[in-house]
């Protein structure tokens, strides 16, 4: 009877592993897919708005519709950081006491910001989104976060493998950015 019950357990496991393992496998090549090309049309806006130095309404709206052609939901952070520059003073109050030292500071802008801009609240039936654009400078910094928010096959599958069961499994965000190349604006 052992042997009876073993050899029924072997086959039940070998039928297992010869359905899991495949289907892990094309359910990873699948979420590989997805994240490449949400990591692809990240890498084409952010350049695009390096290089134009501005970002308009209907870069975003774009930008969303290649992500949700992704299969990926995706939580879109937007981060601006404007370079400044503040002289060095010995003595704030007294411009005789400048040390010919420049400070550089960033002022931060952060998603809300730029949509403040590009979709003002106040906007009539007049105004044109296409002129809505968030302009920035030359050496200022761009920098565009994706976060997933829903969990793919490979995700759920994964969990059940090692015991997981919430959003610990989840896959990292995407992150590209860089300094604004040009003012096409």
């Amino acid at each position: 009877m052992g042997n009876a019950l073993s050899t029924i357990t072997a086959a039940l496991l070998a039928i297992v592993l010869i359905l899991f393992f495949p289907f892990m496998q094309t359910a990873q090549r699948e979420e590989d897919l997805r994240m490449l090309a949400a990591y692809n049309s990240l890498v084409q806006f952010t350049d695009a708005v390096r290089n134009k130095g501005y970002v308009s309404p209907e870069m975003v709206e774009d930008f969303s519709g290649e992500l949700a052609r992704s299969g990926v939901v995706f939580d879109i952070e937007l981060e601006h950081r404007h370079k400044k520059y503040h002289p060095e003073y010995g003595d704030p109050a007294d411009a005789a006491t400048f040390q010919h030292e420049f400070k550089v500071v960033y002022d931060a802008y952060f998603t809300e910001d730029v949509m403040q801009v590009l979709y003002p609240d106040d906007s009539g039936g007049n105004a044109s989104l296409d002129r809505n654009l968030y302009m920035m400078e030359l050496g200022d910094f761009w920098v565009v976060t994706l976060i997933p928010r829903s969990r793919s096959t490979y995700e759920i599958l994964s969990g059940y493998l090692v015991g997981l069961t919430g959003k610990e499994g989840s896959s990292g965000k995407l992150t590209y950015g860089g300094m604004i190349l040009n003012e096409d604006y």
